[in-house]
């Protein structure tokens, strides 16, 4: 059983998230899940409008949040800071199963990452929609109650650290090590 951080050792990584590049930020990872609770990481990979990321499971799998259980089109692909999942995870060989698509070393604040806000990564244009994401139960049970606490405070979901949801609207590939550009 991985050792979970405590909320000390989780706020003494919160100046280092906070120092996250504003416009120019890295892909550091891409995750696809083909099948609930299976993760491939994948050094490049496809984004497609109707799809999502090519071979996941978000169209196949649905939502909760919508009236007839099918796939939310503004929750098609999740994004997570890398600083924070890197902290929460504590370190990189965990990251995936947070069950986000790509890790980005960017701040994904409100402030820097409104709703409507287009990202281009590769080939690709994603556009920041406005519905939270948050931690679930999986999340807790992966990563430990404080740091879902630490995610979801009231001033961390205006920081997402949690991550945000975006749409695919422009398809493209995309690799590890790609530029993220607020357009």
């Amino acid at each position: 059983m991985e050792k979970h951080l405590t909320v000390d050792e989780l706020e003494a990584g919160l100046e280092n998230i906070l120092r996250s590049p504003k416009d120019n930020g890295v892909l550091d990872m891409i995750v696809r899940r083909p099948q609930v609770e299976e993760r491939e990481v994948l050094t490049e990979g496809k984004l497609d409008m109707v799809e999502g990321l090519e071979g996941d499971n978000w169209k196949i799998r649905g939502s909760t949040k919508t009236a007839n259980n099918s796939a939310h089109p503004e929750m098609q692909i999740n994004i997570m800071n890398s600083r924070v999942i890197d902290l929460v995870a504590n370190g990189k060989d965990r990251w995936h199963l947070a069950g986000d698509q790509l890790f980005i070393d960017m701040d994904l604040s409100d402030e820097n990452l409104p709703a409507g806000t287009k990202l281009s990564i590769g080939e690709a244009v994603l556009e920041v929609t406005p519905i939270p994401h948050s931690g679930c139960k999986k999340f807790t049970a992966r990563f430990g109650l404080e740091a879902m606490k630490f995610v979801n405070s009231p001033l961390r979901k205006e920081l997402h650290l949690r991550g945000i949801n975006a749409k695919v609207v422009q398809a493209g590939s995309i690799r590890t090590g790609d530029t993220v550009k607020k357009l």
